[in-house]
This record gives C-alpha cells, structure tokens and sequence, in this order.
C-alpha cells in the first residue's frame, strides 16, 4: 500500500522536493536571468527594458 510520502514505485517525494530545493535555478528562472542580465536571444518577453526610454535616450 502507498503513503503519502512516496510514489508508487517507492520515490520519496520530501526527499525530491529537498534535494529540489537545493538544486539552484530552474530552467524558467536561469533564461529570466539572461534575459535581465544579457539581453539573451529571443527574451523580449522576460525583459524588464523600457523601450520607449531607451528610444527616447538614443535621440537625445
């Protein structure tokens, strides 16, 4: 019979969750850095950039 704490071939689920935990960025959470940090390729969506600003400096 299965408990809460494992699946059922045995994986201890807390276990997987610490190890998770401790395991650093995620896939999303390291391509959100880029995006920030370097610009990244194709991460216009996850950029905090306003462009409208960066226009406005440009023609300055």
């Amino acid at each position: 019979m299965k408990n809460n704490n494992t699946t059922n071939v045995g994986t201890d689920i807390q276990e997987v969750k610490r190890k998770n935990a401790q395991s650093g960025m995620s896939y999303n959470e390291a391509k959100e850095y880029i995006a920030r940090t370097t610009g990244g390729h194709n991460t216009k969506q996850l950029s905090n950039t306003d462009v409208a600003q960066v226009k406005r400096d440009i023609h300055e």
